[in-house]
């Protein structure tokens, strides 16, 4: 299961299906609760309008017998009076619920009070809405407590949800009560019901469509999404065993395919091609420093080991200046490989505070035909590393000089620039950069070379860039070769 999900596969279909899912189950519910509000609505709106028509024949004097709404045809209909008593009923209601009472039989007409007219509008006076307490039994009894006119009907509607069982057919209905104030029966209450099945059968049709088709749903957008997940990293798949082939073989000229896109993926490509062709001239690199420094230690150490052999066996032939001079050159080549070694690992330089000035003038003491002219220029970095380069600079000015070495520490804008020009023949300029490179020096010096490796400049650029800093070869204003330290200036303060 695990390693099932362990792919960003797996991961983006499971995710994409998860969303999909949630919203389409909450728009689902959305639209279910929307559909049974409206449908509801829609069968109170029916109610309210059979309601207020039994409410108009009663206001308009119509006897019980005589309405048309207790029919039954449009729903079940009670009509209730201040007493909450049921006086009259749709024709075959058996059972009913919602309402303010579940009786289904109107209660006997009460008995005629007389013949006297007059006593008899007295009480219909007496049953007039204008009694105190009207209003309070049809709140009791589901209605509006509004205060009514002999004639008029109520314009709030109350609405409720129940049942009713007419003529054996048992169904829910949406329920509306409406009072009317009549001239001759007092405050009645009438109940009327609109079928709710509409409502039932939308809602189960929805909710089994929902039922059936989310499932399908989510089944494609999982698919889908599997799929265009899948071409979409069937490059970095393609990615993947190629790296897997280079390491196993450890082929560097080897790239990995770039597709033809111009997304991340296309992107990520030619990034790693990028690379694997910096490590492969990284180690190609490696390898003819190894080859070189080998060379270069060989001649050496064989010259020492003949010297000594020589010595051995016939001692008075020893050239004891000659070894001496093998060691210290074996000493000095031993450690500019350290040097090098240490800059190639990244090691840092101290961030101390180096004025370049004092260090030139420190460098540059005791040796003849050397010229000074600073002004003050901190630095910060290594000392030590900064020195080495500065002696590297002025170790090469005087192998290669006439006469003089120049020496120059000057500001310039955010940087501070230290010079060390010659008088000698200068660097032709298509070889100032190929000097820079480890074990290289050129047939013009190797005449005149007095022992060195081709190492000098080298470990001097790295220690510039190490600095944060630039070191260049350019033409000396008196012919010769001009090298520029280039570093960030730091302002005293």
């Amino acid at each position: 299961m695990n390693r099932l999900f362990g792919s960003v596969r797996s991961r983006a279909t499971l995710g994409a299906t998860l969303v999909v899912a949630v919203a389409l189950v909450t728009a689902g519910f959305a639209v279910v609760l929307a559909l049974r509000s409206n449908l509801t609505a829609e069968a109170g709106t029916r109610a309210e309008r059979s309601a207020r028509a039994v409410a108009f024949d009663l206001a308009a004097r119509t006897a019980y017998e005589d309405l048309t709404g207790l029919d039954g045809d449009d729903g079940p209909v009670q009509i209730l009076d201040e007493d909450g008593g049921l006086v009259a009923a749709s024709e075959d209601l058996e059972r009913i619920s919602g309402t303010a009472t579940d009786e289904v039989k109107p209660r006997p007409a009460p008995p005629a009070p007389g013949d006297d007219d007059d006593d008899s509008d007295d009480s219909g006076d007496s049953d007039d809405s204008d009694d105190p307490d009207d209003s309070g039994h049809a709140e009791d009894s589901g209605g509006s407590g509004e205060d009514l006119a002999p004639g008029e009907i109520a314009g709030e509607t109350t609405f409720g949800n129940g049942s009713a069982t007419i003529d054996g057919d048992t169904e829910d209905y949406r329920f509306a009560a409406v009072d009317v104030q009549t001239h001759d029966r007092g405050r009645l209450t009438v109940y009327a019901g609109a079928p709710l099945a509409a409502e039932h059968s939308a809602v189960d049709t929805a909710q089994t469509a929902m039922l059936i088709g989310l499932p399908l749903l989510l089944g494609v957008v999982a698919g889908v999404t599997w799929m265009v997940t899948g071409r979409a990293l069937r490059p970095v798949e393609g990615i993947r065993r190629e790296m897997a082939a280079i390491t196993a073989s450890e082929d560097l000229a080897r790239r990995v395919p770039e597709p033809g896109t111009h997304d991340e993926i296309a992107r990520l490509a030619r990034t790693t091609n990028e690379t694997l062709t910096a490590l492969e001239a990284s180690v190609e690199r490696q390898r003819r420093f190894v080859a070189d420094a080998s060379h270069e230690l060989r001649s050496p150490i064989a010259s020492l080991r003949t010297q000594l052999e020589v010595a051995a066996a016939h001692p008075e032939l020893l050239d004891l200046d000659g070894a001496v001079e093998d060691t210290v050159r074996l000493q000095h080549l031993a450690a500019d490989l350290l040097l090098l070694a240490r800059l190639d690992a990244g090691e840092r330089p101290a961030d101390s505070l180096v004025d370049l000035a004092a260090l030139a003038r420190e460098e540059t003491a005791g040796r003849s035909g050397v010229v000074v002219r600073t002004e003050p220029a901190q630095v910060t970095g290594s000392r030590g590393q900064l020195g080495r380069l500065l002696t590297n600079l002025l170790d090469n000015a005087r192998r290669h000089a006439r006469e003089t070495v120049t020496v120059t520490v000057r500001r310039e804008g955010a940087w501070a620039v230290l010079g060390v020009a010659d008088d000698g023949e200068g660097v032709p300029e298509a070889d100032r950069e190929r000097i820079f490179e480890r074990f290289v020096r050129l047939d013009a010096a190797r005449s005149r070379d007095d022992g060195g490796a081709g190492l000098g400049l080298a470990i001097a650029r790295d220690v510039a860039v190490r600095h944060g800093g630039t070191l260049t070869a350019g033409a000396a204003p008196t012919g010769g070769a001009l090298f520029e330290l280039r570093l960030p200036l730091v302002e005293e303060g």
